[in-house]
């Protein structure tokens, strides 16, 4: 698996008219950097409570099928990256008030004390529409065949 090329010019470059350049990396990685789609997804992300978890991941999931719609491919694995950052910021804060996962001055991981259930909440409904999309069988073979095309 090719790694992420942080060394783009993001304030310039839309990946939808140069797809080939989109590496699907690992995780969330790019999340925040790849336009036109930061754009289009990241006014959609929310977490705070279940109610509004369940707003933004239906959102960005609705979004997500009108990429795919379009054969779309980053569009989509874009969509999954904010899908994938609304569960993990939601269990961050979930297992960690505040969502400091680490202390400033040890930098060492903070002990789960208590599980904040709102937030384990949001969590859970954002994984939910992750899971969709993992398991959506284009969305692999899209997948594999962007990276057979443009990252091998």
């Amino acid at each position: 698996m090719k790694k992420f090329d942080y060394s783009l010019d993001f304030k310039t470059l839309n990946f939808r008219d140069r797809p080939e350049l989109y590496i699907v990396g690992k995780g969330e990685q790019g999340v925040l950097l790849v336009e036109p789609y930061k754009s289009e997804l990241l006014p959609h992300w929310r977490f705070k409570t279940p109610e509004i978890a369940e707003i933004s991941s239906s959102k960005l999931y609705e979004m997500y099928l009108d990429y795919k719609q379009q054969g779309d491919f980053v569009g989509m694995d874009m969509a999954r990256k904010f899908i994938q950052m609304g569960y993990t910021r939601a269990r961050r804060y979930a297992n960690h008030p505040g969502g400091r996962k680490y202390d400033q001055e040890s930098k060492e991981l903070i002990p789960i004390a208590e599980i904040e259930p709102v937030k384990a909440e949001s969590a859970r409904i954002f994984k939910l529409k992750w899971d969709a999309i993992r398991s959506d069988e284009i969305y692999q073979q899209m997948k594999q065949e962007h990276r057979h095309k443009y990252e091998s």
